[in-house]
């Protein structure tokens, strides 16, 4: 305990001594964090576009008018027991009649059409929604299979519309694989760059201190005696970094969010403060680890003399 609470003290005072180019480290660290901090935002805002498009892609059955709302309901319940089906909603034929009416209620004559036939020209319909979108194409296909025929539902189906969206949920699968690929990559390289910018940064503090290090191990003392402090160091970066890097995000978010959530379709300030807890655990065990990390790999050149 004696020598722990000896590198501790060490590790503050190689901080406090280093003076500028520490704040500097400090300086790059923070830098480091804010992009990790960026990218978790810009990702929550992609997943949320994704998420809102892929609530607009569906798969909709449409039914003959007249046809037995029991043969429907049933068709419903095996719909519903596929692994592929998020959720199936089923809109009988005079929910159907009513909504019509009202996307055309400033539409006279289409109005005045319905009130001449009297009777309900529209059939019922179930609308079908997919976990993912590359699984709406195995719905389709179970709507062809024996599985639904043996019900009786081939004579009340009028049409089902997904191949008339196959192009646009192709597209959208593309898309969407497309961006997660992009988005890591993006990650990767942004993190390894600022690595190697917060090595390079921590290394040049370390070099201050080049011929202490050199009568520490001239003395007799261990790695870890010579290590210790620097780690230590570069774990005070890593905690000062992260409380400077907190506290920028929440007024930035919060500026986000005033202005900018019709356009980036996601209110970043509620997404910030309902998972700060889990940004702040990222973000700190990201500039200890970063710290530490390149304060481990900058002083090795020195340990091996």
């Amino acid at each position: 305990m004696t020598g722990l609470r000896r590198i501790i003290r060490s590790g503050f005072i190689n901080f406090k001594r280093s003076g500028i180019v520490s704040w500097a480290a400090v300086l790059v660290v923070t830098i480091t964090l804010s992009v990790i901090t960026a990218i978790i935002l810009l990702q929550a805002v992609l997943y949320s576009s994704l998420d809102q498009i892929k609530e607009k892609v569906d798969v909709t059955i449409y039914f003959n008018v007249g046809a037995s709302e029991d043969k429907i309901l049933a068709l419903k319940s095996s719909i519903e027991k596929l692994p592929e089906v998020a959720q199936v909603s089923y809109t009988s034929s005079e929910e159907a009649l009513k909504a019509f009416r009202e996307r055309h209620s400033n539409d006279y004559p289409t109005i005045q059409a319905l009130d001449e036939i009297e009777d309900n020209p529209l059939g019922g319909y179930l609308n079908i929604k997919a976990k993912e979108v590359s699984q709406y194409e195995t719905i389709a296909n179970f709507m062809k299979s024996d599985n639904a025929l043996t019900l009786g539902s081939a004579s009340i189906i009028d049409k089902v519309n997904y191949h008339q969206n196959k192009l646009v949920i192709d597209r959208l699968g593309t898309i969407i694989a497309g961006a997660q690929r992009l988005g890591f990559v993006v990650t990767l390289i942004l993190i390894i760059i600022s690595i190697i910018i917060t090595f390079n940064t921590i290394r040049l503090a370390i070099f201050i201190s080049k011929e202490e290090i050199g009568v520490m191990r001239l003395v007799g003392a261990s790695k870890t005696q010579v290590r210790g402090p620097f780690a230590i160091e570069g774990l005070i970066y890593g905690f000062i970094s992260t409380l400077i890097t907190l506290a920028l995000f929440w007024p930035v978010t919060a500026w986000l969010g005033n202005n900018m959530t019709g356009f980036l379709g996601l209110n970043l300030y509620e997404y910030y403060t309902s998972n700060f807890l889990q940004i702040s655990a990222i973000v700190l065990l990201s500039g200890i680890a970063l710290g530490m990390f390149s304060s481990f790999l900058a002083i090795r050149k020195y340990l091996k003399r």
